[in-house]
Parts: structure tokens; sequence; C-alpha cells
């Protein structure tokens, strides 16, 4: 039966689609997030993005992050990592070694090396995320604050005018800025500034980030990372109006489900499951069409697809374990609830497969853990082509495997 399934979901992949999607179909966004500090305990470098494959299949790359301080300026959260860190020949792009005293150093100067390889490969630097936030609501209260913030994100990494360096020193390396403001005007990490008028403030510090950015380069891309749930959406931000402003807008199509709660569910799911117990039901398409029918064009929406899994354990009723008690977060290697797609392939228990939900799950009896392997992304991939969306973003490409695997089930599809 599992055989019969996956042939069935690999040969959507060859379906015909509409006109309109075979006309861009070279044009879809293929995004993956690079986590700064993958190069610590993770021993994941800007080198496996070229060995594992994945460099070649993808056309953009999300730098995460650099964040927002209480001052309202840009800054870099980790500048060993990003510039200084010398950087090895074995973990390095060409073989080279960082020489004592070059300019550049870091993971950006073996950005610069891998785009040289891959002069298509557009890299942006992702402002925020769920640490770095706290103050984007300070910074882009006034006019004044607004076009302070903008020209310290344009001048720090577009310019290159690194602290500590000379000037220009790291100019060239980033194409484009990816605004990542969890929540405007609604929860994100404990303690973030929040405001009503983050909704409209929002859209005013995307307006003059573009247009400083359009000063600097007119080549230069504008992104955002933006909210699954309704609630979220319709207090931060006003979608046409942003959409207008974006090159492309990534939508989160994970963390749809947790441990947070103690009920067992999907951590993306790319349909709606009546069988849900939870009062709100959440999926990647009911996503889609939140943001559709607030005005969002289809061609800038790029569905965020995950590369780890939400695991919970004490889970003992039997079955399939879906929708089942838990007594909270499975344990996981960097942390409680969440496993990396090349650790979750490998884990022994029963695989299960829900193809109406676009959901995949593994369950020992005792651990629940939902996550996306190729066949679900060959299902998510075929969904954007269908609903002729711009593309997939993935949260993030060290926790594929060493063969890119899932990053190429979606190539398989989407280019």
């Amino acid at each position: 039966m599992k055989k019969v399934l996956l042939a069935l979901l690999l040969c959507l992949a060859s379906v015909s689609v509409p006109a309109g999607a075979q006309a861009r179909s070279d044009d879809y966004k293929r995004v993956a997030y690079f986590i700064q500090w993958g190069v610590y305990g993770r021993n994941f470098h800007v080198k496996d993005l070229d060995t594992s494959g994945a460099a070649a299949k993808l056309t953009h790359v999300n730098y995460a992050f650099g964040f927002v301080n209480a001052a309202g300026d840009c800054y870099s959260s980790d500048e060993w990592a990003d510039w200084q860190r010398p950087v090895p020949a074995e973990q390095s792009v060409d073989g080279v070694a960082d020489a004592p005293g070059q300019a550049l150093n870091g993971n950006m100067n073996q950005f610069r090396k891998l785009k040289a390889k891959y002069p298509d490969l557009k890299l942006h630097i992702s402002l925020g995320g769920w640490t770095g936030s706290k103050y984007f609501s300070d910074a882009v209260l006034t006019a004044e604050s607004r076009a302070k913030l903008a020209r310290s994100c344009v001048d720090l990494w577009l310019r290159g005018n690194l602290p500590g360096a000379a000037p220009g020193t790291g100019a060239g390396v980033f194409d484009g800025i990816d605004l990542d403001w969890e929540w405007p005007g609604s929860s994100g990490a404990p303690g973030n500034v929040i405001r009503p008028e983050d909704k409209r403030n929002f859209t005013l510090f995307t307006a003059e980030l573009r247009r400083q950015m359009r000063e600097f380069s007119r080549t230069a891309q504008l992104t955002a990372f933006l909210p699954a749930a309704t609630a979220k959406i319709d207090a931060g931000i006003e979608v046409p109006q942003v959409f207008r402003l974006l090159d492309f807008a990534t939508v989160q199509g994970y963390d749809l489900h947790g441990p947070w709660s103690l009920t067992t569910g999907h951590n993306g799911n790319l349909f709606t499951d009546r069988r849900n117990p939870e009062p709100v039901k959440y999926s990647v398409d009911q996503t889609v069409r939140d943001y559709l029918s607030r005005g969002a064009p289809a061609h800038k929406i790029v569905v965020g697809i995950p590369a780890y899994g939400q695991g919970w354990t004490g889970v003992t009723a039997g079955g399939t374990g879906l929708y089942q008690q838990a007594t909270g977060a499975a344990p996981g290697k960097w942390g409680p609830g969440g496993e990396d797609y090349k650790d979750l392939v490998n884990k022994p228990g029963k695989r299960f497969r829900d193809a109406r939900t676009g959901a995949h799950w593994l369950y020992d009896g005792k651990e629940f853990w939902s996550y996306d392997d190729p066949a679900v992304m060959l299902q998510k991939a075929n969904y954007i082509r269908h609903r002729d969306l711009g593309g997939y973003m993935m949260w993030s490409i060290d926790q594929d495997d060493a063969r890119a695997s899932l990053t190429s089930a979606l190539y398989s599809v989407l280019h």
C-alpha cells in the first residue's frame, strides 16, 4: 500500500498544469533559510549547500538573522559567524582557507564564494526572527525612526559597512532584505513590544525600506516572512499594500500544531483535517486562501515548508497516535519537541500517511512525530504548481539530509 501511494504521489509531478503555471514554471522561487549559528554545534557550513547539491536547486537563500536593537538600528547578532571567523580549508566552498588579515571572513565570505559558483543564486539577510523582533515596533513608530532603521539596514547589509572593517567590506554579498518581524500587532517571543499601530507602521516601514533600497540599487529585492494564523494576519498585515511593496512573501506553513498543545497533530499539513479536535484548524491551504481572499497576488505567495518535525511523548492510547493525548514534548537533539528530518528519517517506529490531508507521521507507541518526507514535498510542490503560487521556502536547509532529499523532491516539480 505504501509503495502504491508513493508511486501515485510521484506521478503527480508529471500531470498537466494550467497554462499560466507552465508559462512561468521557470520563475518559481526556491528559497531556503541558512542559520548563522549552524556553523557551531550543528557543524553545517555554506560549503554543505554546494556538496549536498542544494545550491544548484535554489534561487534564494535567506540568511538568519540580523537583529534590530533598542536604539532602532540594524545590527549583526553574531559578528564572529557573519564576517570574523577564519574558515579553514575543509569548510571552505573553494577549499581555500581564509588567510590571516584578509578583509572578510566567516559566512559572508563563503557566500561570496558560493555566489561566484552559482551566479543566479540570490542571498537575502533576514531581519528579526523569533528572538530578534523585540524592538521592531519601537523602531518603526515614527517617520524619522523608520527612515533611520531603513538607513542602518541598507548601510550595514547592502552597502557592507561592517563594524570594525573598512567601508564597503561586505558590499555585494547580500542581494536583498527579508523582513522577519514576528509579529506586527500580535504576540511573538515573550517581552516583544507590541502596538495596535504596528499594522500600519509595518506597511509604512516596508515602503520606506523599499524606497531606500531602490536608491541604493534598482535590483535589490525585498521580501517578508508572514504569519499563518488568521488573527495574526488581520492584526498586523495590510495585505494588498504590503504585497505591492514586496518582490514576494513567504507565508508560514509549519508550526501549525506542536507540543505546546498536549494533543498530537500535524506540523505542516497541506489541507484541513475535519477530524482535528482543536477549535482552530490550521492548514497550508487555509493560509493560502486567507492571503488570496485579502488581496495577495498568487504569484507572490511563497509557501513555507518544514525540514523538521514536531514531537510529543507519553502518547500511549495506541492506534496511529494521531489526535491522542500526550504528556509533553518529545526529547529532541537540539531541544524538546523538535527534530531534524535527517534524524527523523532514521528514527524507529511505524510511519503513517494521510494523502487527503497531505501529512505524514511516525509513532512508536510512546513518541509521535509529525514531519514532511519527500512524498509530502511532492504533494506540496504540485499544490504550489496547480495554484500558480510563487514557489516554496524551507526552514531550514541544515535540517535536510546530506543528499538534499527534500530540496530535490521540491525541485523535481518546481523548476
